[in-house]
């Protein structure tokens, strides 16, 4: 957004997915970064942290 610099935010979303692992080449394929690789998350799954191209941080939430 016009006026907003990237990344500065402090809004994390994260996406649903089947196994964070899986994802993880994906986001790598795309250019982006892995933040920090498939931790657990107790018994609540997994997740995935990882920068896209505009230095904004988006998580990766899976059951197993």
């Amino acid at each position: 957004m016009e006026g907003f610099q990237a990344g500065g935010n402090s809004t994390l979303v994260y996406f649903s997915c089947d196994d964070c692992a899986l994802e993880e080449s994906r986001v790598e394929a795309a250019g982006e970064f892995i933040q920090h690789s498939k931790m657990s998350i107790g018994d609540y799954g997994f997740i995935t942290l990882a920068l896209d191209t505009e230095g904004n941080i988006f998580g990766l939430h899976s059951m197993q």
